[in-house]
């Protein structure tokens, strides 16, 4: 989502005439978008702002601005904190932002917007400097906000309450999308399959994902993120009949002890996860599933901790996203009692990590010999002589081929695996 909210605030910001630069030093504008689900990522924003305070002091007209999470969490705190801040601005405030720099600029001292509204605008998606996207892949906002109160999650604070968007709205945006060469939507959303429940005629999210699957020139559709509570058998049943829909979902599960489920307020059972988990398997069986897990919840004792690995080996994660429980401010759990000692968390954090690790690498040498479909979206990060994409089951995959296929879905023999990703030979030009 912040990817997302990151490309609109420079679209935004380059039709009223600003260029973007990667020298921090030539730049008028500095615009830190931040993110608070964890006390490391909030961390690096008051690292980055400590070292902007030289560039503010040799330039005084540099105007900058934080917004995202962190500015909706501290507010005016920040500029208390960071006296060199102009502008603190929510995830609320994005179409408001251009008015909010032009009042910081004509001299109106620091100005702060965090103000949470019930019916947030949208901004339009973001296009190049021609126009158009510069990729063949692109995110699509269907709602935002979250209605769960998960005990751990500070979203709900500062996101705000569920809201979606029009089907008609998100159907135009998708049909943009395509009609401009994007070749692959992700459908992004803080609880994206309570999608509809605000909306007048209570749409369910299958259904927007069904309408979706009919606009012309979208080749693929992703979604995330799924809370299992929401994950209706609706939805569980698009994935054997979508052909459109990616055979990948990201399922977060948070922990295998029923216990720690409850603590943390997630509303399902280690085994209803398992069941959706097998329904999932029932109507796809190749569809791959990645997962969040958090170590050391508060409470969380040894043999909760070896439920989780369990589930792990169980359901055979083909990826997680897995880390040490942060306490946030506001949120019910940082003020639980039992928070497990950090290097026991550090220990944990390692086994479940180097399980999953294991895991990976033996999903990924089972699709050696296979032959994948792979949309092509650049250069590769490991040698910029070759291109990377993504396969369905979302697989990064680099190999050898001409840079116009950039945008295309080719045809590859995986012929290589290592942990992150794969390597492939074109085997169609």
């Amino acid at each position: 989502m912040n990817e997302h909210d990151s490309s609109r605030i420079e679209s935004l910001l380059r039709s009223h005439d600003l260029v973007r630069t990667d020298d921090p030093a030539k730049a008028g504008l500095i615009v830190l978008n931040t993110c608070s689900i964890r006390n490391k990522a909030e961390h690096k924003v008051y690292s980055t702002l400590g070292r902007l305070r030289g560039l503010k002091k040799r330039n005084a007209g540099l105007v900058i601005a934080v917004g995202g999470c962190v500015a909706q969490q501290e507010g005016r705190n920040l500029i208390d904190r960071f006296p060199m801040v102009d502008l603190v601005f929510g995830p609320h405030a994005l179409s408001r932002l251009a008015k909010l720099i032009e009042t910081v600029a004509d001299g109106g001292g620091s100005v702060v917007d965090t103000a949470l509204s019930e019916n947030p605008r949208s901004l339009p998606h973001p296009a190049g400097p021609n126009g158009q996207p510069a990729q063949a892949t692109a995110y699509l906002a269907v709602m935002q906000g979250c209605n769960n109160f998960c005990a751990y999650c500070v979203v709900p604070y500062v996101r705000g309450r569920e809201h979606s968007r029009p089907v008609d709205e998100i159907l135009a945006e998708a049909r943009d999308l395509a009609g401009s060469g994007v070749k692959e939507i992700t459908l992004l959303g803080q609880n994206v399959n309570a999608y509809g429940k605000t909306l007048p005629t209570a749409p369910s999210f299958a259904s927007l994902v069904r309408q979706i699957h009919a606009v012309d020139g979208l080749e693929r559709i992703r979604f995330v993120t799924s809370h299992p509570r929401d994950f209706s058998d609706e939805l569980i049943d698009t994935f054997g009949q979508l052909p459109k829909l990616c055979e990948h979902l990201h399922l977060p599960v948070q922990a295998g002890s029923d216990a720690v489920l409850m603590r943390m307020n997630r509303g399902y059972t280690r085994m209803e996860y398992l069941e959706k988990v097998g329904r999932l398997r029932s109507v796809l069986p190749a569809i791959s599933i990645t997962s969040d897990i958090i170590v050391g919840f508060p409470g969380e004792t040894e043999n909760d901790f070896e439920e989780t690995l369990s589930l792990v080996s169980e359901v055979s994660f083909d990826s997680t996203f897995s880390f040490m429980f942060s306490p946030r401010p506001g949120t019910p759990a940082a003020r639980f009692d039992g928070q497990v000692p950090e290097p026991i968390r550090r220990e944990r954090l390692a086994r479940l990590q180097s399980l999953q690790r294991r895991i990976t690498l033996d999903k990924n040498r089972a699709l050696v010999g296979k032959r994948k479909e792979v949309l092509v979206t650049g250069a590769s990060k490991r040698d910029g002589g070759e291109l990377s994409g993504r396969t369905g089951c979302n697989r990064g995959v680099n190999f050898k081929g001409r840079h116009d296929l950039v945008g295309r879905t080719a045809h590859l023999l995986i012929d290589g695996a290592n942990k992150n990703s794969l390597r492939g030979t074109l085997i169609n030009a």
